[in-house]
């Protein structure tokens, strides 16, 4: 073995200039793993190499002493450039065995392979470069320092360009896949991160050197102006989406980068160069920190890249831009309803129980709106956007999700009423006001895994709406019967909607008696929803969901139809009514489409106008007037009577009261059943008289007892219904009762 080592270490003026001269220059060491059985060709190695540079930097030597102990090295670390490997160690063939393991089980195609031998018969020169993937093949006899360099040399060389090769193939492929994902967030970082790493293939350099900085943040869109990382390798990854000025030292690159943008155009220096990108008014540079000047054809071939790439960096910021914007509200910058759901659907699927989501209402922002102008508004919606990122940006995921709603996702010790309360009690400064702002909470805590984020939306909206109509509290929590009562609202909706498109509601009606004569006036027409076994809803739920849902409009026309065409039928008999009374609901007066249906079922049916009875109930027309008023003087100029339904349960004002264009007041029934109960009836004789000043007439509801109708016919009451007179029946009883009612005149009650 003495032979071999004297025969590694010849005299230094043996190796060639390139590669003999001292120092590394301060570039990365090549990794060379050295696998021998025998330590004295280790010790020789280590000899023969040391203090040679190969290429301008030097080695960094790892040894093995088995094929084992090198496969569990290799599995360890596999960025070898070069591997040194005996033949012969464990087996005759050990060497050649872990060639295959290194190509084929690892995949280290770019590491170069020198095999070395000392007893060459155990395996053929030529046998082993047909089948085997390797490099060099010596014989330990003849490797002398100077071919151990020279053969090193050659390795490193094509190891150099095979990674030169990979990283422009990686960073191609980087880019392609950049421009298959362009509408996802990630896009500009993994296409800046592609610029990189053909940059750092082009000029041979580490991509860890190299930042890629945009003017104007993503993040913070209200900073168009200062300079942030949307591209960096290795340590420096961290840092993109930051503020340049945050990498370690970056006086160089702040400074080397605001010249380039400055001057629009590549910048090329004694340490660094930059790269300047620039699209439709948007600009960008690529800093790199070469250590050295770059010649005349690296900078030609720099500049005709930097001309291609810029019109890729347009393109891609500008998908990136309307992906923010797809993604964020316009006003606040906080994302919007969409984006919110995303990060719902992420929380719904993660196991943190500590989470809830907070749906924050602002309470009349409406009449804010309106009474200070939308400029105020907007401002306000700002405001709290402001002071909700400064209080809770840190801990909690914000966002916009309706007009004046926000959406909160955080820890129970941030995300919880108390504390918004707390953080929101101060007033708004919003231009020259200074606002007290009210809110109302929805909360909905994770306590177990959820469908989906629309889930959890739909559940924190629920406690919202039930916080808005509370009288006790401004928050609510989610319980799951919340959600059983809105399924059942909904389930009832639905039902509701094909019963009615099946045919199988129905049209009551309850007589109205004269009370001077003791005769038949009039009917009113009364909406049930018969089911097999009694009815399936009463009026006064069912009636309510329909009027929520928009179905009364379509119910409310079919009403009006067939209450006219019943009338039609009653017409020719005996003690036939007056008129038949229909109600009206809100949704039918808005549109302004229902006084003209109204003329038109009565031309269809051959009705005189005033046989028709409209009744709108006091809360409605003293809810939004404006509209009340002009609806009902359309339907006053067709022809039809308007009553006032339930009076004296709003909260009427005798101004509002002389604007309506009414026949008829209808005394509300819990005023009839004061009359016998010591209270003496006070509420209907202020009504009473207060139609006969009107000049209007008045209907009593609820007339149960021959007491009452007598107490009333004493007050002026010209009219009144209820169970003393009749029930609310079908057409065909009402026929029925009406044949069996007295001709002529009824005694006087």
């Amino acid at each position: 073995m003495q032979d071999v080592e004297d025969d590694l270490i010849p005299l230094l003026d043996e190796l060639p200039e390139a590669v003999a001269a001292a120092g590394s220059g301060g570039m990365h060491e090549w990794p060379i793993l050295v696998i021998d059985d025998d330590p004295e060709v280790h010790s020789a190695t280590r000899f023969a190499l040391a203090g040679v540079d190969i290429l301008g930097r030097a080695l960094q030597l790892d040894y093995a002493s088995s094929s084992a102990e090198a496969r569990q090295m290799l599995q360890l670390r596999q960025d070898y450039a070069v591997i040194l490997l005996d033949v012969v160690m464990e087996t005759e063939d050990a060497g050649l065995q872990l060639v295959g393991f290194i190509r084929e089980t690892l995949g280290m195609q770019e590491v170069r392979i020198i095999l070395r031998t000392g007893q060459p018969g155990y395996a053929p020169e030529l046998a082993v470069f047909t089948n085997y993937d390797i490099n060099d093949y010596r014989t330990k006899a003849e490797l002398s320092r100077t071919r151990l360099v020279t053969s090193l040399t050659a390795a490193l060389r094509s190891f150099q360009q095979l990674r030169t090769i990979a990283e422009g193939r990686r960073g191609l492929e980087m880019i392609i896949r950049a421009a298959a994902r362009l509408m996802q967030h990630q896009a500009l970082s993994e296409f800046a991160e592609g610029v990189l790493i053909q940059v750092a293939a082009m000029l041979r350099l580490p991509p860890e050197g190299i930042v890629c900085a945009q003017r104007g943040s993503l993040v913070e869109s209200g900073d168009s102006e200062g300079l942030y990382v949307v591209g960096a390798a290795g340590q420096l990854a961290s840092y993109i989406g930051h503020p340049l000025a945050d990498l370690p030292d970056s006086a160089d690159a702040v400074s080397a980068i605001a010249e380039c943008m400055q001057a629009r155009c590549n910048t090329f220096g004694k340490q660094s160069t930059v790269i300047y990108l620039s699209s439709g008014g948007r600009d960008g540079a690529v800093y790199m920190n070469t250590g050295f000047a770059l010649s005349d054809m690296d900078q030609q071939l720099i500049g005709v890249f930097g001309s291609n790439m810029s019109a890729c960096f347009g393109n891609v910021r500008l998908l990136e831009d309307l992906n923010y914007t797809a993604y964020h509200d316009g006003l606040t910058h906080l994302p919007n309803r969409t984006r919110f759901i995303m990060d719902l659907d992420e929380v719904a699927n993660a196991d943190q129980p500590d989470i809830n989501v907070v749906l924050l209402d602002i309470e009349h922002f409406a009449d804010l709106n309106d009474g200070l102008g939308h400029e105020v508004g907007n401002a306000l919606l700002t405001a709290v956007a402001n002071r909700l990122k400064d209080e809770l940006g840190q801990h909690c995921q914000l966002a916009r999700i309706g007009a004046d709603v926000f959406g909160i996702i955080g820890p129970e010790a941030y995300a919880n009423p108390e504390h918004m309360q707390e953080l929101l009690k101060e007033p708004f400064a919003v231009e020259d006001h200074l606002l007290p702002v009210s809110f109302s909470m929805g909360v909905c805590r994770l306590l177990e895994r959820t469908p989906s984020g629309v889930t959890l939306l739909k559940r924190a909206n629920i406690a919202l709406n039930r916080a808005k109509h509370s009288l006790h509290s401004s928050f609510e929590y989610f319980l799951p019967e919340m959600e059983d009562g809105t399924r059942w609202r909904l389930d009832t909706i639905r039902q509701l909607r094909q019963d009615f498109l099946a045919g199988r509601l129905a049209l009551w009606f309850q007589p109205q008696i004269e009370l001077a004569s003791g005769r038949l006036i009039g009917i009113e027409a009364l909406l049930r929803w018969p089911g097999t076994d009694g009815f399936v809803q009463p009026p006064q739920v069912f009636i309510p969901l329909a009027e929520y849902s928009g179905l009364i409009v379509d119910i409310g026309l079919w009403v009006l139809d067939q209450a006219c065409a019943s009338f039609k039928q009653l017409s020719g008999m005996p003690n036939a009514p007056r008129y038949v009374a229909v109600n009206v609901s809100m949704p039918q007066l808005r549109g302004g489409r229902f006084p003209g249906q109204v003329a038109a079922v009565l031309a269809r049916h051959g009705l005189p106008a005033d046989t028709l009875e409209l009744e709108v109930t006091e809360s409605l027309a003293m809810d939004q007037p404006k509209i009340v008023v002009g609806s009902l003087e359309a339907l006053r100029a067709v022809g039809a009577r308007i009553a006032i339904d339930d009076f004296g349960t709003g909260y009427s004002s005798l101004g509002h009261l002389r604007q309506l264009p009414i026949n008829c007041l209808k005394i509300d029934q819990s005023f009839i059943r004061e009359i016998e109960d010591g209270k003496g009836g006070m509420f209907a004789e202020t009504i009473v008289a207060l139609s006969q000043k009107l000049g209007v007439s008045t209907i009593a509801e609820g007339v149960e007892t021959i007491e009452q109708a007598s107490f009333l016919r004493g007050l002026g009451c010209t009219t009144a219904q209820g169970y003393l007179f009749g029930k609310p029946m079908p057409l065909n009883q009402l026929i029925e009762w009406m044949a069996h009612q007295p001709k002529g005149p009824r005694r006087a009650l």
